[in-house]
């Protein structure tokens, strides 16, 4: 009866990923490192500009084993330039393009390694990439933000105009859509209809047909 039983139960299959456990000797990829980071971030000429970076690991962070790695790239084929990193305390690098304008924001023990960036100037544009390493998880950590640069803010007039167009085109695409189907209902009446139509002709085809004989007899 308990055979029957459990047979009779719906099939739940498990998912393949393992929880994070110190005890794995390797933790696959997909158990690994996470960074969190905004695909996009606009910062206004002269102010500052926090770039967020965030990671979730299987193992807690211990400071002698923790590296963090921050560089820039001005274009997608140019050269990433580190800029800050983490070695058992931040190291800001020297002689870079940012100066002094680069302040460490984050905590590591916290999971996060964000940086804030004063002054921005328009030469700032471009990536920025977040490499973190906290064994002994074996997948690097990468994040990346494209930084955008605006001389001025936008009026507010901009936001309106923008969620009126948009309101706007879904508007008009939600009557094209329902046009769509208001047409393709309607041929598949007319259709049912000519099917009908011609389902009575042939009935009364076979009527007139079956009637003749009986007419012939009397």
């Amino acid at each position: 009866g308990g055979l029957i039983a459990a047979l009779q139960r719906p099939l739940v299959f498990a998912s393949p990923v393992l929880p994070c456990s110190p005890l794995l000797p390797a933790v696959p990829s997909s158990l690994g490192m996470e960074v969190t980071a905004p695909f996009t971030i606009m910062a206004l000429n002269g102010s500052s500009v926090r770039l967020t970076c965030t990671f979730n690991s299987c193992y807690r962070v211990e400071k002698k084993q923790f590296s963090l790695n921050w560089t820039y790239q001005e274009c997608d084929n140019c050269t990433e330039e580190m800029f800050l990193q983490f070695r058992l305390k931040i190291v800001p690098m020297e002689q870079t393009r940012f100066g002094d304008r680069v302040e460490f924001t984050g905590n590591p023990i916290k999971n996060d390694v964000s940086f804030t960036l004063h002054n921005v100037q328009l030469d700032d544009e471009g990536t920025y990439h977040c490499y973190v390493m906290n064994p002994p998880d074996r997948q690097k950590g990468h994040g990346k933000i494209s930084l955008i640069v605006i001389t001025e803010e936008p009026p507010e007039r901009d936001s309106t105009v923008a969620v009126i167009v948009g309101a706007t085109v879904g508007g008009f695409l939600a009557v094209v859509i329902l046009v769509l189907v208001a047409v393709k209902c309607v041929r598949r009446k007319k259709q049912q209809r000519l099917n009908t139509d011609d389902q009575k002709t042939e009935e009364e085809g076979k009527t007139d047909g079956e009637g003749n004989p009986d007419e012939g007899t009397k």
